[in-house]
């Protein structure tokens, strides 16, 4: 009968914490599952998973940021600057060993890429184990790719991660500023969802801001783009109107939509 319980609750759907998204989402993020949030540098990754965490806390879940790319006075200044209040959100600042000033740490020989990248994921590990939270937020998956040095390497890291996470039934977003160049589908087939932001500069006219739902496994997802703006609060988004989303009767016949399903 537990069994069955769990199964039920397994992957349901949590809030985002980001108005209007949940709405693309069909119900939020699967719990328990890793979610790739994808977007240059600038696009409103951090905002979304403080979002994210912000409303898990709200909730009375154990929330985590990992950082390893900005630290945790630049994370809170974010936050500041959106208003949002980081109490009870738990802020590790992860600083590779060989990127650390702390003398017990220094080496006289060139730290391997085999050493840095072991004891890298082994402190974020170990960090999970010791506080247990239900929603996490890495960021960023590019400090690992680039530690990683191999398309191959970078992928058994990202599934281990995804594994220890599943164990722990963590919601987990990884933040991606795309670094690598190229659009990383490996990453993709292995996370459960897939969002892309992305901020639009045309010659004339003001900067457009958009993002769209590549995969979300078992779910009818709502494709195409949708606008977003980041201001003072957070980022809002404005899922783009659909006409076939919305049954309509007519001559005693009913009009419904053509969904996409994605596996």
């Amino acid at each position: 009968m537990q069994t069955n319980i769990e199964s039920e609750a397994d992957a349901i759907p949590i809030s985002s914490g980001v108005p209007g998204l949940d709405h693309v989402l069909r119900g939020g993020f699967a719990r328990g599952r890793s979610h790739l949030v994808e977007g240059r540098p600038g696009s409103g990754k951090t905002t979304i998973g403080l979002q994210f965490l912000i409303d898990g806390r709200d909730a009375g879940e154990r929330c985590l940021y990992i950082t390893l790319s900005e630290s945790k006075r630049e994370l809170r200044s974010v936050a500041s600057r959106h208003g949002f209040d980081l109490t009870g959100i738990e802020i590790f600042e992860l600083i590779p060993p060989e990127l650390s000033l702390d003398p017990r740490h220094r080496q006289t020989l060139v730290h391997s890429s085999d050493l840095e990248l072991g004891e890298t994921v082994e402190m974020v590990l170990a960090e999970v184990d010791r506080l247990k939270p239900d929603r996490v937020v890495f960021d960023s998956l590019s400090e690992i790719r680039l530690l990683s040095q191999g398309t191959l390497r970078y992928r058994r890291q990202v599934l281990a991660l995804k594994s220890f996470f599943l164990l722990g039934s963590s919601t987990v977003l990884m933040l991606d500023d795309l670094t690598g160049g190229q659009d990383d589908l490996n990453l993709h087939s292995v996370c459960h969802g897939v969002l892309r932001l992305e901020q639009l500069v045309p010659i004339y006219g003001g900067e457009r801001r958009r993002l769209r739902l590549i995969k979300m496994r078992g779910v009818e997802i709502r494709g195409g783009y949708h606008d977003f703006v980041i201001r003072h609060g957070g980022v809002t988004v404005f899922p783009r109107l659909v006409a076939a989303d919305h049954s309509v009767e007519e001559g005693g016949m009913t009009l419904a939509a053509t969904r996409i399903w994605m596996f």
